[in-house]
């Protein structure tokens, strides 16, 4: 889902809000992700802390690693037929086997409880395209970004208000949308828009249908999820990417996996995997499906997004 919420030089949190990168899945991977909910509620074993961690040896004895999804398309989700996709659970596919465990099983949860459940043992591993940000470091580890991501806006069709940035939409007293959760909300109050006029929607559908409606006059997105939503719409577009505004600079955001602070080891030995994938080409042939292009492609590294 993207953005979510920075805080610190990086990022801002809404007050109210779970912080994200940003989008909630579609009703249908909704529903399925209901479906499933209760087959992935068993807890796993605590790690060890010594020597990094032994979680990697016990998924291999296992063959099977538990993904925290948070249900968001094209993040992570479970599809019509129920089957577990998305641009992380395939990535996870993909390395997991390179680490010797053969099978991942998804876990849905909300996405404001995936550090949660990852940090009480629920799952095993963050597989939901997570924002890396100051604040979340202080409660898991990362990988480094499988992604980046600038922002983008659903319009009506010409862009009648010519709004291409956060200030636009102050400037042009805009009625701005975005959704349940997403860095957008913090980026716009950034911009000096007043967060109790934000109109709050569940999810990009959503927020193109508030569109199309006239409801408001812009949703704030990801890039991503703006241009691939409104592909089918005859009365809304998405603008141009940019990257919004933190302190008065210009900020991308990161996605990527989480683990709990013990599991240095596991972490490490994903990131030697993902190193070797960008390398090869293949991370990109694995993302692409889901609407990512080479734009999305990053070298950013998560001590970078943490802050140092």
């Amino acid at each position: 889902m993207a953005p979510p919420l920075g805080k610190d030089a990086h990022i801002f949190r809404s007050k109210h809000r779970h912080s994200r990168r940003s989008l909630l899945a579609g009703a249908a991977a909704i529903g399925a992700v209901g479906a499933l909910g209760a087959t992935g509620c068993t807890r796993v074993a605590s790690a060890s802390d010594e020597k990094g961690g032994e979680l990697l040896d016990r998924l291999r004895a296992q063959g099977v690693v538990r993904l925290g999804i948070a249900g968001e398309i094209p993040f992570g989700y479970i599809d019509r037929d129920g089957h577990l996709t998305g641009e992380a659970p395939e990535l996870a596919k993909a390395v997991f086997k390179r680490l010797g465990v053969d099978r991942v099983q998804p876990v849905p949860t909300e996405f404001g409880s995936l550090i949660p459940g990852l940090n009480s043992q629920q799952f095993d591993v963050v597989a939901a395209g997570m924002y890396v940000n100051p604040e979340r470091c202080e409660q898991v580890i990362f990988a480094d970004p499988d992604y980046q991501m600038l922002d983008a806006f659903i319009v009506r069709k010409g862009n009648p208000k010519g709004l291409h940035s956060y200030r636009d939409v102050v400037e042009k007293k805009a009625r701005f949308a975005t959704g349940t959760g997403y860095a957008e909300i913090a980026y716009a109050v950034e911009a000096g828009y007043k967060e109790s006029d934000i109109l709050i929607v569940p999810d990009q559908v959503a927020g193109l249908n508030a569109v199309e409606a006239g409801r408001v006059d812009v949703f704030a997105g990801t890039a991503l999820t703006a241009r691939e939503v409104v592909k089918k719409s005859s009365k809304a577009e998405a603008t141009k990417p940019f990257a919004p505004l933190v302190k008065g600079k210009p900020h991308v955001d990161g996605g990527a996996f989480a683990f709990r602070p013990t599991e240095t080891r596991l972490r490490d030995a994903f990131n030697v995997e993902l190193r070797k994938l960008k390398r090869s080409g293949e991370l990109f042939r694995i993302l692409r499906p889901f609407g990512f292009t080479k734009a999305e492609m990053t070298d950013l590294t998560a001590k970078e997004l943490c802050g140092g």
